[in-house]
């Protein structure tokens, strides 16, 4: 009896739960506009797969040739071979123009990558330098800072024009010498976009190169400074050699590659740390001058031995010594007709407004000039072309 009830009550539970199961694969009216709705999403989806892959391809093509024209146009000047139009690609970089990114659909990365690291901020770099080398840099006012970069300056043969017509054009006229990229006035949600500090917005990898190229005349020019100093000056320079010293050395503990510098600045304590002598009174100064300077020495070098303008002095600053020589050297006549994206890579192009916004070289020219001479008339560019 027992046996039979419990078969009947199962039958019952399988019955009952017909209806539901029934009900289930039973078509409902929303199910055939769901389905439309997907599919139409898909091929939203599809299609624009299909239109970034075409120019994805367009645009890998087009900087590619970037490339080469570059590294034809080297070889010819290596070679004492005149540069003429044709070396130069002379079309613009494709625009994205298919249909926009469907809402809601997230590309998968083509190279995974851990998430990167924030970009550190001053306080960053002043505990690496505190924890790393027992260094806290001397931090003075601005007008004190800016006085000692015009001195030295001054003395490397830098021009109060190429100073701070530069100084105008990378900070807007009005930067400090403790002033990082994306900081901006004293808003609490400000947050660096750049580890580029100072009027000549030196990156962390920048000084990092700077150390480990021309470290022992930075470590010459302190101990002539100290010279004139009584003793308790004397003793505190002292200290502050010996952790250039120690800075130095770490600079140099890799290849002399801006790859492995770059390393070091981003990944190291020790090369975190090293940024903050940006900061300091005596060694700021020098670390600015020399970033300009190099631009200057690679362009006699190269045998330009006309003095630059500030504003080539910039585009050698601005897109790197091989890369602005190449700006400073050509002939206005080609400088109307080649495109800017050739002196650039394309993560840099596309990350440079000013880059973007000219199509040609007379262009760039044209708005750098017009950025410097707006800024230059800022309070700050002032105080510093008083400083000279």
């Amino acid at each position: 009896m027992r046996r039979y009830f419990g078969w009947l009550l199962a039958t019952a539970l399988c019955t009952a739960a017909l209806p539901s199961f029934a009900l289930d694969t039973k078509e409902t009216p929303d199910k055939p506009a769901a389905r439309a709705a997907a599919a139409n999403r898909q091929a939203s989806v599809d299609a624009y797969i299909r239109a970034r892959q075409a120019y994805e391809d367009e645009a890998s093509a087009y900087w590619q040739s970037v490339v080469d024209k570059r590294r034809a146009r080297n070889a010819k000047r290596r070679a004492s071979e005149q540069i003429v139009l044709e070396d130069y690609v002379l079309t613009q970089p494709p625009i994205y123009s298919g249909p926009p990114r469907p809402p809601g659909y997230v590309p998968p990365r083509r190279d995974p990558r851990r998430p990167s690291e924030p970009i550190p901020g001053i306080g960053d770099f002043l505990r690496a330098a505190s924890t790393q080398y027992n260094f806290v840099p001397d931090r003075p006012t601005d007008i004190e800072f800016k006085r000692a970069y015009a001195k030295v300056a001054a003395a490397a043969g830098l021009t109060r024009d190429q100073a701070v017509r530069i100084y105008a054009f990378e900070t807007g006229g009005n930067g400090t010498y403790d002033g990082q990229a994306g900081i901006v006035g004293n808003r609490k949600d400000a947050r660096p976009i750049s580890p580029a500090m100072g009027y000549n917005q030196l990156l962390s990898t920048n000084t990092v190169n700077l150390l480990a190229e021309h470290g022992d005349k930075f470590v010459t020019a302190l101990n002539a400074s100290a010279e004139a100093l009584g003793e308790p000056g004397r003793k505190a320079i002292d200290h502050k050699i010996a952790t250039l010293q120690k800075m130095i050395a770490f600079s140099r503990t890799v290849p002399n590659a801006w790859s492995e510098h770059e390393r070091l600045a981003k990944t190291t304590q020790g090369g975190i740390g090293i940024h903050a002598a940006v900061l300091d009174l005596d060694i700021g100064p020098l670390l600015q001058t020399q970033k300009l300077l190099d631009s200057v020495l690679f362009a006699k070098k190269q045998g330009h031995m006309q003095p630059l303008t500030a504003t080539e002095l910039e585009l050698m600053n601005f897109t790197g010594d091989g890369n602005g020589f190449d700006l400073v050297t050509m002939p206005q006549e080609l400088r109307e007709k080649v495109p800017t994206s050739n002196f650039f890579q394309r993560g840099g192009y596309e990350r440079n407004p000013i880059a973007r916004r000219t199509s040609t070289v007379a262009a760039l020219f044209a708005a750098i000039e017009t950025k410097m001479d707006h800024a230059s008339q800022s309070p700050g560019a002032k105080e510093l072309a008083e400083a000279f």
